[in-house]
């Protein structure tokens, strides 16, 4: 399941992920609220908190992911991805490669940090 948090405002996205995520989340969630907000704001800041309940991805939403990154990849200034299993730091410095913006991991304790890093590119 992915929600959106009350910290998104302007052109910065904050969203929890918990338990599974699937296509579904990418599709009424993400994507609509990153298409709405690109036209108004040009690149974003984003940060994806995993939290404690987070299991994972299925297929689709994996599919979904990368398609959503790829027909954004020059639309992110910063993207952060807080918590998550292990393999979320590969991913995370994978995404360097992809978009043209900033990727960086935190654990979970560095929520705070997250927003800051985003925030910093505004400066």
């Amino acid at each position: 399941m992915l929600s959106i948090l009350p910290d998104t405002a302007g052109d910065l996205i904050v969203v929890q992920a918990s338990e599974t995520l699937n296509a579904e989340d990418y599709q009424n969630v993400l994507a609509p609220l990153i298409e709405e907000k690109l036209p108004t704001y040009g690149p974003l800041r984003v940060v994806i908190y995993l939290d404690p309940s987070f299991k994972g991805m299925t297929a689709g939403a994996i599919w979904e992911d990368a398609k959503l990154g790829l027909s954004h990849t020059e639309d992110f200034i910063r993207l952060a991805v807080v918590g998550g299993p292990e393999w979320i730091e590969w991913a995370t410095k994978l995404g360097n490669y992809l978009i043209k913006g900033e990727t960086q991991h935190f654990e979970e304790r560095q929520f705070l940090q997250a927003l800051h890093w985003v925030d910093d590119a505004n400066a």
